[in-house]
């Protein structure tokens, strides 16, 4: 009755939102990119694919990572699971188009696809001709349709570095007599932290199989200098790196106006630009044009990385209109300010900067993130302030360097001491595989 509800609702939904979706489709790239397998058609060579890995031997486990975010987070998984499991074929599936296209670059273009829709004919195709052992997902991607048929054909669900938010919490909860029956079949819920934990057993995941694993963002590590921070390095000949990652509509106008400030406090600085999303790409670009200060785009430099941009000038501004390079950035950094802050948007990941040492800024709005920001706040490794104080903030970490050097250390430790996640996410999944294995012997 629950599924039946569900999907006439989500029925009505599709054909009230037919025209709005047609238009956003036929404008925008994203949109379109994928939609026949989001409809349920598999990508060329997945089935061909899936069934040469079982004339091999091997089982299918499916692991679902919506965005960049998710597939950042378990892309050490996936490297470290592609060892321990190799009797097993990893397929990675994501929901948006610059998850797609940076999965397909970490992981191979050859096992990436687009996760069908929550629609009971596309799921069941990808089911029948995936037939995996196991499902993996990401955070908290739960599609009623997608886990109800895996608990129909007996394929055991986990999920990795979950987590519900502030804001997702009290819709959960309202809606308990819906998610209660389903996420009560989960086989395996690895919780972010224990108060993620307790949500989850709130909602209706079993507590006997909640585990407090940690968050799997700990465990990544970027290359200190990779390829774009050498050139970047190269071109600024001594100047010093202020770097706004995963900005939103708002912060970069705020950043652009304190900019004259920092200039004030240090003439040597070059500011890094980096909007989250890469459909606003054009539009900072026309902020900056606005504003009379020199700057680059990313994808203006020559292509062959073995040559770098021209020569950055003092209080130069560079727009990272590209994808995936933003972490390695942070190694240059200063100061780095946290995007998705001052606004009301849940903040994004500040371990991202911690991992070098650098000193952190971010807003008031960091539900998303509210555990690590608040074990960083705890250590004194990270400022919290307003719209008000950031350019205030930053003149001091710049012109304070005994103080940004303390703060950046304290938030390298705090990250250095939680990680650890990867490796007991690895043996939950090891543990359930095993007891899948089993179930299929006896059946």
């Amino acid at each position: 009755m629950r599924l039946i509800f569900y999907n006439l609702a989500l029925f009505v939904a599709l054909v009230l939102g037919s025209p709005w979706w047609l238009w956003r489709m036929a404008a925008t790239r994203k949109y379109r990119r994928g939609i026949s397998q989001r409809l349920g058609k598999l990508r060329p060579g997945l089935a061909d694919q899936a069934e040469a890995a079982r004339r091999n031997h091997q089982s299918i486990v499916w692991l679902h990572a919506v965005s960049v975010g998710e597939v950042l987070a378990v892309s050490r998984l996936v490297e470290d699971l592609d060892r321990a499991l190799p009797g097993f074929r990893l397929l990675i599936s994501t929901t948006t188009l610059t998850g797609q296209e940076l999965a397909r670059r970490r992981f191979g273009a050859d096992r990436v696809f687009y996760c069908p829709l929550d629609l009971p004919w596309a799921v069941a195709r990808y089911l029948a001709a995936l037939q995996p052992t196991l499902l993996i997902l990401a955070e908290t991607e739960f599609w009623p349709n997608l886990l109800s048929a895996c608990f129909r054909r007996g394929i055991p669900v986990s999920v990795v570095n979950a987590r519900i938010s502030d804001r997702s919490f009290p819709r959960y909860r309202r809606l308990g007599w819906f998610w209660r029956p389903i996420l009560s079949r989960l086989d395996r819920v690895l919780a972010q932290s224990e108060l993620d934990a307790e949500r989850l057993g709130a909602i209706g995941c079993r507590p006997d199989r909640v585990t407090v694993a940690g968050n799997l963002k700990f465990d990544v590590r970027a290359t200190s200098e990779s390829v774009t921070a050498r050139r970047l390095k190269s071109a600024a000949h001594g100047s010093r790196f202020v770097v706004a990652g995963s900005t939103l509509e708002g912060e970069e106008s705020g950043l652009l106006e304190a900019w004259p400030r920092l200039l004030a406090a240090d003439p040597n600085l070059c500011l890094i630009l980096a909007p989250r999303h890469p459909e606003r790409f054009a539009a900072v670009a026309g902020l900056l044009r606005s504003f009379p200060f020199r700057w680059t785009q990313r994808s203006a430099w020559p292509s062959d990385t073995a040559s770098s941009p021209s020569q950055l000038a003092p209080s130069e501004i560079i727009l990272l209109d590209s994808i995936g390079e933003l972490a390695s950035i942070y190694s240059l950094a200063a100061v780095a300010f946290v995007g998705g802050s001052l606004i009301p948007a849940g903040g994004h990941n500040p371990l991202e900067p911690a991992q070098f040492g650098v000193p952190i800024i971010m807003g008031p709005h960091y539900a998303n993130f509210r555990a690590i920001v608040d074990d960083l706040i705890a250590h004194r490794s990270i400022r919290i302030i307003d719209h008000q104080e950031l350019a205030a903030a930053l003149v001091e970490l710049l012109t304070n360097s005994t103080e940004a050097s303390a703060m950046g250390a304290r938030g390298r430790e705090v990250f250095e001491a939680q990680s650890g996640a990867t490796a007991r996410c690895i043996a939950a999944i090891e543990e359930l595989l095993g007891a899948a294995a089993i179930s299929e012997r006896t059946a």
